[in-house]
């Protein structure tokens, strides 16, 4: 039986993602006990606002460690926005800052030249790689995006979606269990309800 935990560190649009879980059929329990999160057969890292300070609420909340864990023994791991962020090496938001190093890369601001900053409302994916993520959304689908930094350096074979924006960058990457998407599929519509539909059924 799948147990899906949406993690609460105290940063994040917990209840929304909850809510798009609940519209495609699956349970999501909502939790920021590390005995639950344990038990987790899918864990999903939400994550909104600066990536310094939602480091520092989950490493404060000794939860860093618990999602390498759950990461490690090979369960399937969503991060979203800033919690997509948080799976790479490091960030250059504010200054430098350590992340989860669950993903090869790290996170850095637009250039200056493009404009406007943060990337706000509805862009194009397109799939760089086929993946169970994907399945039945079809390439160069419109997803609902909220950033400032993203992510760069990233290795090509993790990288499963690219977005352009003044530049192409890694929009979606993927290693083994470890998943992560830029922009919010609890506020993308069909197509983001498909990719959470998705990732609840790996491992099934």
């Amino acid at each position: 039986m799948s147990r899906l935990v949406i993690l609460d560190y105290g940063v994040g649009n917990l209840r929304n993602l909850e809510r798009a879980f609940a519209r495609v059929g699956v349970a999501a329990e909502i939790s920021d006990d590390p005995a639950v999160v344990r038990r987790a057969t899918h864990l999903v890292l939400p994550g909104v606002g600066a990536f310094g300070a939602a480091m520092e609420e989950l490493r404060a909340r000794r939860l860093d460690g618990v999602v390498q864990e759950v990461a490690r023994a090979g369960l399937p791991v969503l991060g979203v926005c800033v919690g997509f962020q948080m799976l790479f090496e490091a960030s250059h938001e504010f200054g430098r800052h350590a992340g989860l190093g669950l993903l090869a890369g790290e996170v850095t601001r637009f250039p200056a030249d493009i404009r406007p900053v943060p990337h706000v409302g509805w862009n194009q994916v397109a799939q760089t790689q086929a993946h169970p993520l994907w399945k039945d959304i079809p390439d160069e689908t419109f997803f609902y995006f909220v950033h400032s930094y993203h992510a760069a350096s990233v290795r090509p074979e993790t990288v499963i979606g690219t977005t352009d924006y003044g530049l192409r960058y890694a929009s979606a990457a993927a290693r083994d269990n470890v998943l992560g998407v830029q922009f919010h599929p609890e506020k993308s519509q069909r197509a983001g309800l498909q990719l959470l539909r998705n990732f609840a059924a790996l491992g099934a």
